[in-house]
């Protein structure tokens, strides 16, 4: 017996409205869900092979090649100027191998797997990465990112997998130091699993280092991070500052995540509409424009924003169809919802930490 029809056009108006907000292939979607594996800690030894960065071909983004980090949203507003840039950005992603674990590498990403590069670039590079390309040069190193399952599991499949994950990072990042950087100045950018490794990026190369003189600012985004988190790089303050960190992490409003008192008490989140850690409510108006699903589309006035208690508390985001959407956090559109508006701010601290 066929469906009824209003039944068919609510399931339909559903999977619109999911695609409409939804970058394909980001981190995770709004709700956490139950993770079962039959691999255990035992099988970190089962690794890909390791990315060599003298060749391009491990480089998901990198000025010196076409790919998807040169990409503009919208119908021709914008341009990139990664060719005349005076600034770097060395960009971290997040978790995107999220799918079947791989028998041959259950826990660690193939940098060599087609299928999950295509993801890369489809969704973090496209809607992450190329926020910084009217003011720097895209850096992006292929890494073996850790599955999307040791968020789930035990701390000691966690924080092996994180460790292992960042040495490839680490080597990425020496490698764009001594080829390619060239005493440029630096924006070190990151979500989610990505910003754990910038995070130890900055700790180990430029806090204390003679390279932090190079930092425009670090966009440490999709992390719970604590403001004590680096001893000598502080906290962005102002829309313009530099040499600084910054962070927050999407919820609607009303909403405290499991643990929030661990995770969040002592939290850092600058307003991506405001660039200020007061709790003051930033309205729709002063969102210049977000990008979801429909990348010629660039949305104004798509969310508001409010710092809350270690976490950036938004409504709603508006769109046709967001009637269908109850999400109560919104990682996957930390950057998407503000796209302009970090675009122009690039903008400002680039010009500011030049102007010295």
């Amino acid at each position: 017996m066929p469906k009824r029809l209003d039944v068919v056009i609510l399931t339909v108006m559903k999977r619109l409205a999911w695609l409409i907000i939804l970058a394909p292939g980001l981190l995770l979607g709004q709700k956490d869900e139950k993770f079962k594996s039959k691999y255990t800690v035992d099988d970190l030894d089962k690794v890909p092979a390791a990315p060599d960065y003298s060749q391009m071909k491990y480089w998901i983004a990198h000025p010196e090649k076409d790919d998807v980090a040169d990409l503009v949203p919208g119908k021709g507003e914008l341009l990139q100027y990664q060719e005349t840039a005076d600034v770097d950005v060395f960009f971290v992603y997040p978790t995107i191998y999220t799918k079947k674990q791989q028998p041959e590498n259950p826990w660690l990403a193939d940098v060599n797997d087609e299928k999950l590069n295509r993801r890369i670039a489809e969704s973090t590079i496209k809607n992450q990465a190329t926020v910084f390309n009217a003011s720097a040069k895209v850096y992006s190193p292929l890494y073996r990112q850790a599955h999307i399952g040791i968020y789930y599991l035990d701390l000691e499949l966690k924080l092996t997998a994180l460790k292992f994950a960042y040495q490839d990072v680490r080597k990425a990042f020496i490698y764009y130091l001594e080829n390619y950087n060239k005493g440029r100045p630096i924006i070190i950018a990151s979500h989610s699993q990505g910003t754990t490794h910038a995070e130890n990026l900055l700790k180990e190369f430029f806090e204390g280092k003679e390279l932090m003189s190079q930092l425009v600012a670090a966009y440490l985004v999709g992390m719970p991070l604590r403001d004590d988190t680096f001893k000598a790089i502080p906290i962005c303050e102002e829309e313009n500052d530099t040499g600084c960190w910054l962070s927050w992490n999407t919820y609607r409003q009303g909403y405290y995540p499991p643990n929030h008192d661990f995770w969040y008490d002592a939290g850092v989140s600058v307003n991506p509409l405001s660039w200020k850690r007061d709790s003051t409510y930033v309205s729709w108006g002063a969102n210049l424009g977000g990008v979801l699903k429909n990348y010629r589309r660039i949305r104004l006035g798509v969310s508001d924003a409010q710092n809350k208690d270690g976490m950036l508390w938004i409504n709603k985001p508006r769109f046709f169809g967001n009637f269908l959407i109850n999400w109560d956090r919104y990682h996957v559109v930390d950057y998407n919802l503000f796209y302009m508006n970090i675009r122009e701010n690039v903008e400002k601290r680039v010009e500011n930490y030049l102007k010295d």
